[in-house]
């Protein structure tokens, strides 16, 4: 990133930080659970060559890569101490999934079931495992209602997307996030349309949430991860922070949609399926053009940290196949906007939502045969 574009997106982010508020509610204060989590600057990669196939996921894998992930985070002796790091019977627990891209790189029956296996091992009942995505369309069409676990309940804030996304019967009233940007066919003047309220999925049916992202490029905030699939997952009225290729705010936005408390504190565990991922041409359907098996997952509670190192894996690939990072990259055919915005890592890191220094950033590698 350059010196002179850096300094636009700071002055830029201060702008932002300066008009954007919280619901009037109490603050969560994110303690030992919740975002940056207590392992703030630690991811653990961990990859597989046998995870995917020409059939597809493989089961098998997936389960040893989800045992020694949760693991070499958490320093546990087994899978089951690791999941009780986070969970507890009485625990109810949502499981954000991303079915964005259908039906290349989107979040996985294997992945997902060895994710239920693990709670099931903390105590928690099937009952109370509750898989969410804002779209109950995009749910269904995706296929996910058929590969759910026996007792695992789905749910979703809106039936379908709309132009104005200002609905309000699957969202809370009291959580939101307000700034300045509006959609073009939005009145500035309406506190309404100026806010995105979060989804009443993680402020009243759960109590503890699991963020599932695909390691994923997107078009208008240079990469789709963890922050990412929070921002523009558990609230509405999101088509405002990128409503044309140059009318892009996801850089301020993201953060500060991630910021809200009570994400903050809900959301206690995160993981990105990089089993199969995509490189550019993301979010939607020319990624197909893009994927890769790059048969690796990560974990982390410090979503900075992972997006961070997630940030860098799309970065190698893309040199690796002769194309330019995603923040310095012009638009084309597979990617319209004028400007990515990955910088909205960094900015959720000024706002204490994890680590973005490389420095500071502890990744732990392993490689199962």
């Amino acid at each position: 990133m350059t010196h002179q574009r850096r300094e636009f997106l700071q002055r830029a982010f201060l702008t932002a930080a300066a008009t954007a508020t919280y619901s009037s509610c109490a603050k969560a204060v994110p303690g030992k659970l919740g975002i940056p989590g207590p392992f703030r600057g630690r991811v653990v990669a961990v990859e597989h060559p046998g995870s995917i196939s020409s059939a597809g996921y493989q089961r098998e894998p997936v389960r040893q890569m989800m045992h020694k992930g949760v693991m070499e985070l958490t320093g546990a002796p087994s899978p089951q101490e690791a999941w009780r790091h986070f969970f507890q019977p009485g625990d109810v627990v949502g499981i954000k999934v991303n079915p964005v891209g259908q039906p290349h790189v989107i979040s996985s029956a294997e992945v997902f079931q060895e994710i239920v296996e693990g709670l099931k091992m903390a105590g928690v009942k099937t009952r109370d495992i509750v898989a969410y995505d804002r779209y109950k369309k995009m749910f269904v069409t995706g296929g996910f209602e058929k590969w759910l676990p026996e007792g695992v309940r789905w749910t979703w804030a809106t039936e379908n997307f709309h132009e104005l996304q200002l609905d309000m019967d699957g969202y809370d009233e009291t959580h939101y996030m307000e700034t300045q940007v509006v959609l073009p066919k939005q009145n500035p003047s309406d506190p309404h349309h100026r806010r995105s309220y979060v989804a009443k999925f993680l402020t009243k049916d759960v109590n503890k949430m699991i963020n599932l992202g695909v390691l994923k490029h997107h078009q208008s905030a240079g990469i789709t991860l963890a922050l990412k699939n929070m921002s523009h997952g558990l609230v509405n009225n999101v088509s405002r922070s990128h409503s044309t290729p140059t009318l892009n705010t996801c850089g301020t936005f993201i953060p500060a949609v991630v910021d809200i408390p009570i994400i903050r504190e809900r959301v206690v565990l995160h993981i990105l399926d990089g089993v199969l991922g995509a490189y550019h041409g993301g979010p939607g359907g020319n990624v197909k053009n893009y994927m890769w098996n790059h048969q690796t997952m990560y974990f982390a509670t410090d979503p900075v940290a992972m997006d961070r190192i997630g940030w860098k894996v799309i970065d190698a690939k893309r040199t690796e196949m002769g194309m330019k990072p995603v923040g310095e990259a012009p638009s084309d055919k597979d990617s319209t906007f004028y400007r990515m915005q990955p910088e909205h890592v960094e900015i959720a890191g000024v706002l204490g939502l994890g680590e973005y220094d490389d420095k500071k950033i502890d990744l732990r590698k392993f490689k199962l045969a």
